[in-house]
């Protein structure tokens, strides 16, 4: 495991929410990135399938989603990352998209992972909060067979009974030492799904704590999702991270990463 390779940034608002909020969060987080000298990708999806209510706001959709995913790279130039549901989503995302997202419900979906694994895209598999970490050599195995070579799997803590998710470290480590590239998803494992009724709940001021933690053990990546005003934005509004908070926390990150280095 090479710990002495910085790790890299995924990071932006849950969704889509409009053009100019995101082209706004990407510019802030491509600057505060460029400063740290950390690989960045920009995350935001154009549709979120899994929202606990019928009533929850989704996104503009894929063809809307990619307009604007499309602006984001020209105005910015940041490398993108989005998630699909479906396979027919795979190719016109891979057209737009620098690395492709499956969301931890479906990292099972044998189809979508074969579909990911052609676009010849890199491909994040975000670890299912039932899976055990050694499950996950089946899913690369799964990438391998159609000639996927550069895929991660994301650590977004596991089930602990009814609503709530608990991070075991051991697994980061587990899963590096089968020699996967990880990636710690700082604030999707702070959720508590559905603990609001309609709603996911959670608590945003336990993924800095986690994110000490994860790049103690040693990451690939992190992945935060951030937005100006959490409080106001139309998903997981309780555990993304304040935008303004980014840069302080990257630069204490980056002394851990150090010190183990």
């Amino acid at each position: 495991m090479n710990t002495k390779k910085p790790f890299f940034l995924i990071a932006g608002p849950c969704v889509i929410e409009s053009l100019e909020l995101v082209i706004d969060i990407a510019l802030e987080l491509k600057k505060i990135t460029s400063k740290h000298r950390i690989p960045f990708y920009f995350k935001s999806s154009f549709d979120k399938a899994n929202r606990s209510s019928i009533d929850s706001f989704r996104g503009p959709g894929l063809k809307e989603g990619l307009r604007i995913l499309t602006k984001i790279k020209e105005k910015t130039g940041c490398a993108l990352t989005t998630d699909v549901h479906s396979t027919d989503q795979v190719k016109p995302v891979a057209q737009v998209v620098d690395l492709i997202q499956i969301p931890a419900f479906l990292c099972r979906q044998t189809d979508l992972i074969l579909a990911c694994g052609e676009s010849g895209k890199a491909v994040n598999v975000k670890k299912g909060q039932f899976l055990a970490p050694e499950d996950v050599d089946l899913i690369a195995e799964k990438l391998k067979r159609v000639g996927c070579q550069h895929y991660f799997f994301t650590e977004r803590g596991s089930c602990f009974g009814y609503h709530d998710l608990i991070v075991d470290m051991r697994a980061i480590y587990l899963m590096r030492s089968r020699q996967h590239k990880v990636i710690f998803d700082a604030t999707h494992s702070v959720q508590r799904p559905s603990a609001l009724g309609r709603v996911t709940g959670g608590d945003s001021s336990l993924a800095f704590p986690l994110a000490r933690a994860a790049v103690a053990v040693g990451v690939d990546g992190l992945f935060f999702e951030t937005h100006p005003c959490p409080e106001n934005a139309l998903s997981d509004s309780s555990t993304m991270i304040p935008l303004d908070k980014i840069d302080p926390m990257l630069e204490c990150l980056l002394k851990i990463h150090e010190a183990i280095s």
